[in-house]
């Protein structure tokens, strides 16, 4: 058995992304919290893409299977993939039960 110490990980380096926390007073679903990071997404770019994003109610990330690990491992696949794919914003709706990740577009 592998020791978990052994080879700690880095947090995720946020440079350059900007953080929105949200603790609305109930958020029914992924729907409604998608909408709702859409909000802050556009108040920030002219045009975007949402990258990637986690619902800790269904435990899923996207794009899925981005986190390798055993499920004794928190998934953070979709953090990873975003930071290295040019996110800019991340919005995180009631303590990380929704967290979505946007970039501009630009053309």
């Amino acid at each position: 058995m592998t020791d978990k110490q052994s080879c700690p990980l880095k947090p995720p380096d946020y440079t350059g992304v900007e953080i929105v926390t949200l603790s609305p007073a109930g958020v029914a679903d992924y729907n409604a919290a998608v909408a709702m990071a859409k909000v802050e997404a556009v108040k920030r770019f002219e045009e975007y893409m949402l990258i990637s994003w986690y619902d800790r109610d269904r435990d899923y990330e996207s794009p899925p299977n981005t986190s390798e690990r055993g499920d004794e491992f928190p998934k953070d696949g979709y953090i990873h993939y975003a930071l290295s794919h040019g996110a800019k914003l991340k919005v995180d709706i009631g303590q990380g039960r929704f967290v979505f990740f946007f970039t501009p577009v630009e053309w």
